[in-house]
């Protein structure tokens, strides 16, 4: 994935093999937040995924927050 626009349901499959499970997926798209298709977020949530897409900086400090507080959460991020 080199920008917002490559993330899809196929680039996202590592995230629904993990186990155990994660509940939240935090994406961090670079500098600014951008929009991801509607369907892949939907899929997500299919598989009982909740995603939170951030610019790259905030998103960090969404999942250091999440995993403080034991959540089960992984971060797909995109260098600023």
């Amino acid at each position: 994935v080199g920008s917002y626009r490559d993330i899809s349901h196929e680039s996202l499959s590592l995230f629904r093999l993990l186990e155990p499970q994660i509940e939240i997926l935090v994406l961090g798209t670079g500098d600014r937040v951008e929009r991801l298709h509607p369907a892949v977020l939907k899929q997500m949530r299919e598989c009982g995924i909740a995603v939170e897409v951030q610019d790259t900086p905030n998103a960090c400090a969404t999942f250091n927050f999440l995993t403080s507080e034991k959540r089960v959460a992984a971060a797909g991020l995109i260098p600023p």
